[in-house]
C-alpha cells in the first residue's frame, strides 16, 4: 500500500481539494468511493469509466495525481469502462464492488462489505443506502462525479 498521499503534497503546489478530500477514510475502509469519470484520452478518443477510488489507492500511486501531475482516466481494469470511439467495454468486480448491470435500473454496484447497492443512474431518485452523489467542475475533465457510501459494517 501506498501512503496517505494528501498529506505528502506540500502546500506550495496547488490540489484538487475534492481529491485528496475522503482519502484516509477510503484508506481505512469506514469510507468507499466510485468515481466517474468522462473525458479523452491521449488519442483523442472519448473515454468514460467508474473507478473504485479505494482498490486504486491500494494498487497505485495517487501522489502524481494529487500533484496535478498526472491525470487520473479510466482503464479497461476499472469497475467499468467505455471508449465511445471503439465501443470497447468492460466491467469488473473489485475487492469492495460487484457491478451489476439490471435491464431496468441500470449499471448497480454492490458493496461487499455491508452489501448494500449503490445506483449510479443521475436520473435515480434513490442513490441508496448511506450514499451520496456529488458533481465536481473541471476544466480538466468533461464530467466527474463522486459517489461515496459510508460502510455500516465494523471492519
Amino acid at each position: 500500500p501506498y501512503p496517505l498521499c494528501a498529506l505528502a503534497v506540500s502546500d506550495e503546489r496547488p490540489v484538487s481539494t475534492q481529491s485528496t478530500w475522503g482519502e484516509e477514510a477510503v484508506r481505512n475502509g469506514k469510507l468507499t468511493t466510485i468515481i466517474f469519470i468522462r473525458t479523452t484520452n491521449s488519442r483523442g478518443q472519448e473515454i468514460s469509466g467508474y473507478i473504485d477510488y479505494a482498490y486504486r489507492l491500494e494498487t497505485e500511486d495517487f501522489e502524481p495525481y494529487f500533484r496535478r501531475k498526472k491525470r487520473l482516466l479510466p482503464k479497461p481494469a476499472d469497475l467499468s469502462y467505455y471508449n465511445w470511439e471503439t465501443q470497447t467495454a468492460t466491467s469488473n468486480p473489485t475487492p469492495n464492488f460487484q457491478v451489476i448491470s439490471d435491464s431496468e435500473a441500470g449499471l448497480l454496484f454492490k458493496n461487499k462489505r455491508d452489501r448494500k447497492v449503490i445506483n449510479v443512474d443521475p436520473k435515480a431518485k434513490d442513490l441508496g443506502d448511506n450514499s451520496s452523489r456529488l458533481e465536481i467542475q473541471s476544466p480538466e475533465y468533461t464530467q466527474i462525479v463522486i459517489y461515496d457510501h459510508t460502510t455500516r459494517r465494523n471492519l
